[in-house]
């Protein structure tokens, strides 16, 4: 089984959220509740508030210095839209997504429109003008879908999807490859609730397990969605649970791949499904 590292990017900065509610929600209502639940410190408390007096909710930079250094090649999925609190503007994409490209990585889109094809397309369209780059994939923000949403990611050019969250191998809608999630943060630190209730310790099992009901059901590319907001102090265990999760899949041979690397492998039949 080799991985995938993907990375959704969903805040940049505090100002995108001043006709929203998510700073309230976030740093707030959540933290306030983690803090009482004792699932988090007030240190992280305040490293939180800091991120909001900087104007920086965002970690790329310390995110990709850290993948590059352990030789991941990773997807940054990033909006070209506004939607379900993702309100960065444009200028803020195209900045990214050029600074993402510049240290090596690829780069997709966060896709925001589900449900009419004429809005995919917009952003399929706006993000390649954007990337210049002419094959890429996209990530569906909150994995959203509907019926017909696969079917007209195909029919705007995508390249791959990675939004459907099954234990299920790769498989092509027509000439897009769909490419299903197996492992996020959100799964393991937040089940069945908004707040984090799970620690470090218990990450690591749940993980463990993960991994190897994937190995038993013959999963050949483990897809694991991470968000950047969580590479921080101000979510230390999240934060280090990533850094564990590189180093140990390192620590047991697993190869990293890129998305398009698993398709050229997948279509030239080096890895058969």
């Amino acid at each position: 089984m080799k991985v995938i590292i993907s990375h959704d990017v969903d805040h940049l900065t505090a100002t995108e959220h001043i006709r929203d509610l998510y700073i309230t929600k976030e740093f707030v209502v959540r933290s306030i509740i983690e803090i009482l639940l004792k699932q988090i410190t007030l240190k992280e408390y305040i490293y939180r508030l800091n991120r909001i007096i900087k104007n920086k909710l965002h970690n790329l930079e310390n995110l990709i210095l850290f993948d590059k250094k352990n030789n991941i090649p990773s997807t940054f999925f990033i909006g070209v839209n506004k939607g379900l609190g993702l309100s960065y503007p444009i200028s803020f994409s195209k900045k990214w997504i050029k600074i993402i490209q510049s240290e090596g990585f690829d780069v997709g889109v966060h896709g925001i429109n589900f449900s009419d094809f004429h809005g995919i397309k917009k952003e399929y369209t706006l993000f390649k003008e954007l990337s210049n780059i002419s094959t890429f994939g996209i990530r569906m923000h909150y994995l959203r879908l509907m019926q017909n949403t696969l079917e007209w990611l195909n029919k705007s050019g995508y390249l791959f999807d990675s939004t459907l969250r099954i234990r299920k191998n790769p498989y092509k809608i027509d000439n897009m490859w769909e490419f299903p999630i197996h492992l996020t943060e959100i799964e393991i630190f937040y089940p069945g609730t908004k707040w984090i209730n799970c620690n470090l310790s218990q990450a690591k099992k749940k993980t463990i397990k993960i991994v190897k009901q994937l190995e038993d059901k013959g999963i050949l590319y483990m897809i694991f969605s991470f968000h950047d907001v969580y590479f921080s102090d101000a979510y230390s265990q999240i934060k280090n649970w990533y850094i564990w999760f590189i180093e140990w899949m390192q620590s047991k041979g697993y190869e990293f791949i890129g998305y398009k690397d698993a398709i050229k492998e997948l279509e030239r039949g080096q890895t058969r499904l």
